[in-house]
């Protein structure tokens, strides 16, 4: 069993090294939260995100791609389209933090080391491990439990990126984050002492979105991407 565990970490190195090009970067912006306080528009990043971004880039069509990010969630009911949100005026604040994996797929040839002009759109998906603060509403106001939650997510993105040099890629993305939690907001309140205060539609989990720029450099040898 040794040996057979280091085999296959010597190959998964051997691999790392010597045939990806890899991609190392930042990526920032804006989020927002979809859920049973605020606004219901889907696109309305309202707090800032952020984060790190890796990308093993295995052909011109396809990488594996991992993050670690930041975001805060900010809604309030004022600001809804919906009157009985509006009248009802509760307010929300809660960050997550996210790790990321998945692959990302290019429409497009995406030859990170041709140094002419090449852009293409892109998805990813994966799943998402995701970290946020328990909270809960009594009278209007909202208070933090003593402990944190956590949830899995499922990532839904698309984008567009370009090379604006031989080593830098430029990308603007939108990544809408499907939770299987229904509480960032405190509306469902895993803590039994605060089920009383429980509101909202009890049936639909709660989502979140990312809008961000990205730059990552580029490095690695250029592997053989032939038939």
């Amino acid at each position: 069993m040794k040996n057979l565990i280091y085999i296959l970490l010597s190959a998964l190195i051997s691999s790392f090294v010597t045939a990806q090009i890899h991609e190392v970067g930042v990526f920032a912006g804006g989020s927002n939260y979809i859920g049973d306080v605020g606004s219901t528009q889907y696109i309305n990043p309202n707090a800032p995100a952020f984060g790190l971004l890796y990308k093993m880039n295995r052909s011109p069509r396809h990488a594996y791609r991992f993050s670690i990010s930041t975001g805060n969630l900010s809604a309030d009911d004022t600001k809804s389209n919906i009157p009985s949100r509006e009248l009802r005026g509760f307010k929300m604040k809660n960050n997550v933090k996210e790790i990321s994996a998945g692959i990302e797929f290019n429409f497009f040839e995406y030859d990170l080391h041709n140094s002419r002009y090449a852009g293409t759109p892109y998805v990813f998906t994966g799943i998402n491990f995701a970290v946020f603060d328990l909270m809960y509403i009594d009278q209007s106001k909202e208070s933090k439990d003593y402990n944190n939650g956590s949830t899995i997510a499922i990532p839904m993105v698309v984008g567009y990126k370009k090379n604006i040099s031989a080593h830098w890629n430029l990308a603007a993305e939108i990544g809408v984050r499907y939770t299987f939690s229904d509480n960032l907001d405190g509306s469902n309140p895993e803590n039994g002492k605060y089920s009383i205060n429980r509101f909202g539609n009890f049936n639909s989990n709660d989502w979140y979105v990312f809008s961000v720029l990205s730059l990552t450099y580029t490095f690695g040898k250029n592997p053989c991407f032939c038939d």
